[in-house]
């Protein structure tokens, strides 16, 4: 999982156990809120990946503390977080680190409280470059890194093919999975 003692990579351990009727139950220790289903024909990291993603939107939303992924044990996947979600992630965590509130942070970015707490909604979309400024002036860097696909990543149909600038198979704020062997 970390590479550095400072580096936070958002790529939880998933656990894909096969259903009674089929498919596949999803479960990750590190966030035991996440508890899902994925049909036999479903894209099972996919949905692995939504459950992730509403588990940390909730504490983000209701104040919880957002724990840093565990390295992944045998039989273990390791799902990471969609990108905008993993940076904003990273931002709330880098905020209660600090111990600053929401006002403090639009003071230090020269903005007004408004925009300072949608960087943190995560049903409001942000650019990556906004929450990276908001990062910086907490003393964090928010830095993307490409890895070569290993596992099971395969591109979900409903998704656009990704932008250039925004393309990997998996980043250090996040984007799809990673086998334990």
């Amino acid at each position: 999982m970390n590479i550095r003692a400072d580096l936070v990579v958002y790529a939880y351990p998933v656990r894909f156990l096969p259903a009674r009727d089929g498919g596949w139950i999803i479960t990750c220790r590190d966030l035991p809120e996440v508890v899902s289903q994925a049909e036999a024909d479903e894209d099972r990291i996919d949905i692995a990946e939504g459950a992730l993603q509403a588990a940390i939107e909730g504490r983000v939303l209701t104040g919880g503390a957002i724990p840093a992924p565990s390295p992944a044990r045998r039989g273990e996947i390791e799902v990471s977080l969609p990108v905008e979600t993993a940076a904003k992630a990273a931002l709330y965590s880098a905020m209660q680190e600090v111990g600053i509130s929401k006002s403090e942070l639009a003071k230090r970015l020269n903005v007004n409280e408004k925009e300072a707490r949608r960087l943190l909604d995560p049903k409001h979309p942000s650019k990556l470059t906004r929450v990276s400024d908001a990062l910086a002036v907490l003393g964090r860097r928010m830095q993307v890194s490409v890895y070569t696909n290993t596992g099971e990543y395969r591109a979900p149909a409903h998704r656009k093919p990704p932008v250039a600038s925004e393309s990997a198979s998996r980043t250090a704020v996040g984007s799809r999975a990673r086998m334990k062997r």
